[in-house]
């Protein structure tokens, strides 16, 4: 029963009230309560015992059902009607415009029941007589007729139910519009007849089918459009069956997925991925992403490699707005709507496009008509607004108490002034003492130098112009060039104004200020503040004169040098891509080697194999390490240990070694007869070789590699190895520790030590200064001195601390290097000053006795200056206090105790 029906059932129960008055709810009342003799025996009017009820008139549907399943036998051809397809729009409407009549059944009257009847009634079996819903109605015999005829009314109109073949949409207009004709009609009808004839067949079909109470159990009181119209009868009207794809012949309710809209209380935005806040990484190792409302795995979307994303971002034009989605791991496009927020806000513009800048104001409270009457809230005033404030009352006793205690004098008289007051009246009383005020000191007064016109002896020459120029900005005297000018306005602005007041300002901002109370001393002798050393004289043996000169041709420039571990020989590199090997104690030139090319590139570094057991020498130059021997003037059993030990590698090396990160040659014949025996290339150019003690392992430092500027090569087995995966820095020198596994790696300002075993950072030494030019480890391996740019030498004591023991100023110029006697409690320097600093340095085993540092000698001019450079490098004799060092003169020196 739809709500039309029901509509039309409740309309007119309400005319037949106004009609009949009471006694019709009295029937009504007495249906469930009272038999139907009794209450005609109550009724006055006998009418309404009369009543007259028929069943609901037969209505031929024009639509078929869809489902088929509950259809009785299909007609004969020729009662089939014509298809819904080939049907014309007119003659829908014409059967839509057809009146429904009610059809023309014998009424089924209720009345009283005599008391034989009731007698020959209970006579009979409860097998014959089965009671209704209702036990008051009985039916007459002609009602029984009547309801065989209307079984196969109800028949013939299921069967023309199934011829029907309309869709469900058409077949519920239909039956809308034959209800609401029903209705029409039955309106029609009883305004016609009038109120007052209760006997007729719309009012009694009305009244009957209203009072009626049909049996759900049986189908064919179920409307007939259900069945028309493929519904279910029960709660699973919503469901569609379909066959089961798991049991065969199986069928399995299906319910259409609800998709809410905004207006729902569900979300339409939910993500598919029901993960919540669970991070995204959990699921890495899993073929799925997560999980969807149903509790289904989501599995993870194909991704594709960089060249995928390259080639997509060429060829999809979408690939430029669209954007990954975190949690379902695919991209996203964006909308028209979201790119346009984006341009708007990478614009710095308004995102609502709704937005006008430029609207007329607004005046919501003061405008003209729009004057507030009244207030914004209509709260009431709160308690603190009545009561005396407590903070208010602790002000005024305060005041109260300071006039009482006399703090505060109310109306106190004026004292006047004098006029006229003594200068120097208040000089005999002592001053109060005010807050420390301590002035700042003040610049230095401008000397004659820097007058406008100074006189002739403070201005500077060509040579002294050049080496102001050339010098460093904190190495200079004057922070300007003097210059005469014939008047004072002649003077131009000072282009170092600025600076100067900005330096002055830092000091005053920054430097800290404090009085300093120098305790009285008795000193009788300024040389009881010096600390006690020993005499220089009982120091020696030291080296303290030039005993032989090495001298090159055409004076090249000799970077590098190198005394093996007998002592016999000295090895030199110069600019002009030459090496040589020298007597040590005669100064013969014995070998040379000529490896600079073409361009005849410099060498960088030369060092002696400390193995004594072989003599080799390894050679940086022209982007290449050479690992030379001067065969032909060595013993034949030394020389052939050296062969032996250079070449064993080439013979152990198999195919299916592992790639290294330099490749090891074999030299040719030719040059093997001249003692060249491997020749090295690696990445990048190198500039330094330093060998372990054992002589089995060298590394090299070269600039322009990344993380391989420094490599580990191994002799025995010709493989290089990279210590390192990245590398902070620019690295400068590299050294190994005497005795331990340790690697000492020396950046511009700062010296890490490296342990090779563990693999893992020990110590880094911060020297403090602001380039480092060279180091050298301690015969014992406690102690490390390291030379920089900046004119220091800096000693580090690593048992000690992390920070410079000591720090030594003697040189007037950058330091280049600096390097410990194996054998003697000496240490060198040399810088590009042309001197050389010789030290005695003792290390004790004590702990608590810190290292003893003595300067024994200063070689002055042992190299003449060349081109701002001096004395490159130096190196000590390995079982004698002798020590060799080349300059820039073209000359290499030894120099003797």
């Amino acid at each position: 029963m739809n709500w039309r029906t029901f509509f039309a059932i409740w309309s007119h129960c309400s005319l037949l009230w106004s009609v009949g008055g009471p006694g019709y709810g009295k029937f009504v009342q007495a249906s469930t309560s009272t038999t139907a003799q009794e209450f005609c025996q109550q009724s006055k009017p006998a009418a309404y015992c009369d009543l007259v009820m028929a069943p609901k008139p037969s209505i031929k549907p024009k639509n078929k059902s869809t489902d088929r399943k509950n259809a009785g036998p299909k007609p004969s051809s020729s009662q089939t009607q014509q298809k819904p397809s080939q049907r014309t729009n007119s003659e829908l409407q014409r059967k839509s415009k057809t009146k429904i009549q009610p059809s023309k059944k014998a009424p089924v009257v209720v009345r009283p029941i005599s008391p034989e009847e009731k007698e020959g009634s209970g006579s009979e079996s409860e097998e014959d007589i089965e009671e209704g819903p209702f036990p008051e109605l009985l039916l007459s015999d002609d009602e029984g007729e009547q309801s065989g005829s209307e079984k196969e009314t109800n028949q013939e109109r299921d069967n023309e139910i199934d011829e029907e073949d309309d869709d469900d949409d058409e077949s519920l207009d239909v039956s809308d519009e034959v209800e609401d004709e029903e209705l029409g009609s039955l309106l029609d009808d009883s305004a016609s007849e009038g109120s007052n004839d209760l006997s007729s067949d719309n009012l009694d079909n009305l009244v009957a089918r209203s009072s009626f109470k049909p049996n759900e159990d049986e189908s064919e009181v179920i409307d007939p459009s259900f069945s028309m119209l493929g519904r279910k009868t029960d709660y699973m009207s919503r469901a569609i069956s379909k066959p089961s794809a798991f049991v065969k012949g199986a069928k399995i309710n299906v319910w259409d997925e609800i998709e809410p809209g905004y207006g729902s209380e569900s979300s339409t935005e939910d993500a598919p991925n029901r993960i919540g806040n669970i991070p995204s990484h959990f699921y890495d190792d899993m073929p799925h992403i997560g999980y969807d409302i149903n509790g289904k795995k989501i599995m993870r979307p194909a991704k594709g490699d960089e060249l995928d994303k390259f080639l997509a971002g060429i060829e999809d034009p979408t690939s430029w707005t669209s954007v990954e989605d975190k949690l379902l791991q695919k991209n996203v496009a964006l909308t028209d709507e979201e790119l346009e927020i984006i341009h708007k806000l990478a614009k710095a513009e308004n995102p609502d496009a709704q937005f006008d800048p430029y609207e007329p104001l607004n005046e919501f409270f003061t405008g003209k008509g729009k004057e507030m009457t009244q207030p914004l809230s209509a709260k009431p005033e709160p308690k603190r607004r009545f009561i005396p404030s407590k903070w208010e009352h602790k002000k005024v006793m305060k005041i109260v108490r300071a006039i009482r205690q006399g703090r505060i004098v109310p109306n106190k008289p004026k004292v006047e002034k004098p006029q006229f007051y003594g200068i120097w009246s208040g000089e005999d009383q002592p001053r109060p003492m005010g807050p420390m005020y301590m002035p700042a000191p003040k610049l230095k007064l401008p000397g004659h130098v820097e007058s406008y016109n100074p006189p002739e002896e403070y201005l500077f020459d060509d040579e002294e112009r050049k080496a102001w120029e050339e010098a460093e900005p904190s190495d200079r005297k004057l922070d300007f060039i003097p210059t005469k000018n014939p008047s004072l306005r002649l003077v131009p602005g000072y282009s170092n104004f600025l600076q100067e007041r900005f330096d002055r300002c830092l000091d005053l901002y920054l430097a800290p200020r404090m009085l300093r109370r120098r305790p009285k001393l008795d000193i009788s002798d300024p040389s009881e503040l010096l600390p006690k050393l020993p005499s220089p004289k009982d120091l020696r043996p030291f080296p303290s004169f030039c005993s032989i000169e090495y001298v090159h041709e055409n004076g090249a420039r000799i970077r590098t040098v190198s005394i093996d571990p007998t002592g016999m020989w000295v090895a030199t590199g110069s600019d002009d891509g030459q090496v040589r090997v020298w007597e040590c104690k005669v100064g013969r030139c014995a070998m040379s080697w000529k490896l600079g090319g073409k361009d005849e590139s410099p060498v960088y570094s030369v060092e002696w194999c400390p193995d004594g057991r072989k003599c080799i020498l390894s050679v940086v130059v022209n982007g290449r390490i050479y690992l030379l021997s001067p065969l032909p003037v060595l013993s034949p059993s030394l020389a052939e240990d050296t062969i032996q030990a250079a070449h064993l590698g080439f013979e152990t090396a198999t195919e299916g070694s592992k790639v290294t990160a330099a490749k090891w040659s074999r030299a040719s014949e030719d040059e093997r007869r001249k003692g060249i025996l491997i020749e090295i290339g690696v990445p990048g150019t190198p500039k330094q070789v330093s060998w372990h003690k054992r002589g089995d392992y060298f590394g090299s430092v070269a600039t322009e590699a990344g993380n391989q500027s420094v490599l580990i090569h191994q002799l025995s087995k010709h493989q290089t190895q990279s210590p390192f995966r990245k590398t902070r820095g620019i690295v400068q020198k590299i050294i190994f520790h005497p005795f331990k596994p340790l690697l000492f790696v020396a950046t511009q300002q700062l010296v890490k030590v490296y342990d090779l075993l563990a693999q893992t950072l020990l110590k880094t030494l911060q020297p403090g200064v602001k380039w480092i030019s060279s180091l050298d480890v301690h015969p014992l391996g406690d102690n490390v001195i390291i030379g920089s740019y900046d004119k220091r030498l800096v000693w580090h004591d690593m048992d000690l601390s992390e920070r410079p023991y000591k720090t030594l100023r003697y040189h007037e110029k950058a330091i280049r290097s600096v390097s410990f006697s194996p054998k003697f409690p000496l240490f060198s320097s040399t810088s590009d000053d042309g001197n050389i600093q010789i030290f005695h340095a003792k290390v004790f085993n004590d702990l608590m006795m810190n290292p003893l540092i003595v300067p024994l000698k200063l070689i002055k001019g042992a190299h003449t200056v060349n081109q701002s450079l001096g004395v490159l490098d130096s190196v000590w004799h390995p079982t004698e206090p002798w020590i060799v060092s080349v300059g820039a003169d073209g000359v290499a020196r030894l120099w003797c105790s």
